[in-house]
C-alpha cells in the first residue's frame, strides 16, 4: 500500500502540471473539437462564434502591444540611426524570402502540374461563393495610402497594423529626442505595456476555447467529401510546406546556430494557437513576449515582428503562386515563363500590407488575379472550398518564419542573448541555476 501511494504521487504532479500547460489543453481542445465536428455536424457549425469571439478579444490588444512595444523600444535607443538600420535590413530579408518562397511555389507548380487534367471551362464555374472583397484591386498608391491614418491618436485606437506601425515609430522617435523632458510619458508607455501585457495573458488562456470552436466548425463545413477532388493540390502544397520548414528555415537556424526543432518546441503553443485558428495575428501579443525572453532586443522585436505580419508572409507566398497556376492548369491557360515572372513581380507589390488574418492571402490572390488578367476570376470557385484547409500550412510557416526573421535581425544587430536563448531552446543541457530563472518565465508565457 505504501509503495503505491508513494509512485502515484510523482504521476499525478506530472499530469497536472500537463494539464496546466496551454499547448495541452489546445491540443486537447483541438481533438475535442474533431470529435464535435463528426459526430455532430450542425452542432460544430454553430459553434463557429467561439473562435470568433477569440480572434475578436486578441485582435483588441494588437494595436496597443505593438505601440506600447515599438515606442519604448525606439524611445529607448541610444542611437536613432539603429531602428532605420533595423528596418532596413528587415524589409531586405522579407524582400529575398518573399521572392524565394514565391518562387520555390511557381517551381513546384510547374513540376508537378496540381491542375492538368481538370479540364474545366471558366464559363461554368459559379462565382457566388468567391467572397466580395476579394475583388477589390490592390494599388500601390492605395498601399500608401493605407500607412496614413487621418489622426495620430486614431490609428491607435484603430485596427490598421501598418498605420499604428507607422505612428509609433514617430512616436518613440519623438520621444527619444525630446530626452528628459519626456521621461514621464515614457515611463507612463511602459508602465501600460505591463497593464497589456497582462491582459494578453489572459485572453491567451482563452485559446483552447477559440480551437475547439474553430475546429469543430471546420470539420462540419468541410467533410472529407468535399476534399477529394482537391486532395492533390492540398497533399502538394502541405508537402511543399513541409520541406520549406525543414530545408530553407531549417538552413538559416543553421546558420544562427541555433536547432529549428528546438524553437519550434518553445513555440509550441503559439504555432498550435495560430494552425487552430488559421490567424497569426492571433499570437501576434504573444509573440512578441516570448521571443524577448528569448533574449532578443526589444527594439528588434518591436520592429520586426509587427512589419512581418504584414511584409514577411512566406507561407503565403507559396501558396499565391502555386494556387494561380493550379487554377491556369485547371481551365487550360498555358501561361508563358514571362507571364508568370510578371504574375509574381504583381504579387511581391500586393502581397505586402495584408493583414495576417485568416483568408487574407486568398484576398491577395484574387487582387492579382484581377491586376495581371491572365486567369478567369471566376476560376477562384476552384479553391476557395479548401482555402481554409490551405491556410494552415501558410499560417504555420508564416509566424515561424517571422519568428526566425526576428532571431536573424537580432544576431545581425548584436542584440540578441545566445546564452539566454540557448538556456530557453536546451533548458536540459543549462546549469541548473541558470535554467530555473529563465524556465519559471517561459512556463509562464507558454
Amino acid at each position: 500500500m505504501t509503495s503505491t501511494t508513494v509512485s502515484d504521487r510523482p504521476q499525478r504532479s506530472r499530469l497536472n502540471r500537463l494539464i496546466r500547460e496551454l499547448w495541452f489543453q489546445v491540443v486537447l481542445a483541438a481533438v475535442l473539437g474533431i470529435a464535435v465536428g463528426i459526430a455532430a455536424p450542425g452542432f460544430g457549425e454553430a459553434l463557429s462564434p467561439l473562435n470568433d469571439w477569440f480572434i475578436a478579444l486578441v485582435k483588441m490588444i494588437v494595436i496597443p502591444v505593438v505601440f506600447c512595444v515599438v515606442t519604448t523600444g525606439i524611445a529607448s535607443m541610444d542611437n536613432l540611426r539603429k531602428a532605420g538600420r533595423i528596418g532596413v535590413k528587415a524589409i531586405g530579408y522579407f524582400l529575398v524570402l518573399s521572392l524565394a518562397s514565391m518562387l520555390i511555389g511557381l517551381v513546384v507548380a510547374n513540376v508537378f502540374q496540381p491542375g492538368a487534367g481538370l479540364n474545366v471551362d471558366p464559363s461554368t464555374l459559379n462565382t457566388d461563393d468567391v467572397p466580395k472583397t476579394s475583388q477589390q484591386h490592390a494599388s500601390f498608391t492605395g498601399f500608401i495610402s493605407s500607412l496614413i491614418p487621418t489622426s495620430l491618436f486614431g490609428a491607435i485606437t484603430g485596427d490598421a497594423i501598418l498605420a499604428a506601425l507607422l505612428v509609433s515609430i514617430v512616436f518613440g522617435i519623438a520621444l527619444n529626442m525630446a530626452g528628459e523632458e519626456a521621461a514621464p510619458l515614457t515611463n507612463g508607455i511602459r508602465a501600460l505595456s505591463d497593464v497589456v501585457f497582462r491582459i494578453v495573458g489572459w485572453v491567451m488562456r482563452l485559446a483552447p476555447v477559440g480551437t475547439f470552436g474553430a475546429l469543430a466548425m471546420v470539420v462540419s463545413t468541410y467533410g472529407a467529401e468535399s476534399l477529394k477532388q482537391l486532395a492533390y493540390l492540398i497533399i502538394l502544397f502541405t508537402a511543399t510546406c513541409i520541406v520549406y520548414v525543414l530545408v530553407l528555415l531549417g538552413a538559416i537556424m543553421r546558420v544562427c546556430g541555433l536547432g529549428l526543432f528546438a524553437l519550434i518546441r518553445f513555440l509550441k503553443a503559439e504555432l498550435l494557437v495560430a494552425l487552430s485558428t488559421c490567424s497569426s495575428e492571433a499570437v501576434l501579443p504573444q509573440l512578441v513576449r516570448k521571443l524577448e525572453t528569448l533574449g532578443i532586443g526589444r527594439p528588434v522585436v518591436g520592429i520586426v515582428i509587427p512589419s512581418g505580419f504584414s511584409f514577411n508572409l512566406d507561407g503565403s507566398a507559396v501558396y499565391l503562386t502555386m494556387a494561380s497556376m493550379f487554377m491556369a492548369q485547371a481551365v487550360g491557360i498555358d501561361l508563358s515563363w514571362q507571364q508568370q515572372l510578371v504574375m509574381v513581380g504583381v504579387m511581391m507589390l500586393t502581397s505586402k500590407g495584408t493583414a495576417g488574418i485568416a483568408g487574407g492571402a486568398f484576398i491577395v490572390l484574387a487582387s492579382t488575379v484581377t491586376a495581371v488578367g491572365h486567369i478567369p476570376l471566376a476560376a477562384l470557385s476552384l479553391i476557395v472550398g479548401i482555402d481554409r484547409i490551405l491556410n494552415e500550412g501558410r499560417v504555420f510557416i508564416n509566424v515561424l518564419g517571422n519568428a526566425i526573421a526576428t532571431i536573424v535581425i537580432g544576431k545581425w544587430e548584436n542584440d540578441f542573448d545566445s546564452t539566454k536563448a540557448r538556456s530557453m531552446l536546451y533548458p536540459k543541457k543549462t546549469p541548473a541555476s541558470s535554467e530555473t530563472a529563465d524556465g519559471t518565465k517561459v512556463a509562464a508565457g507558454a
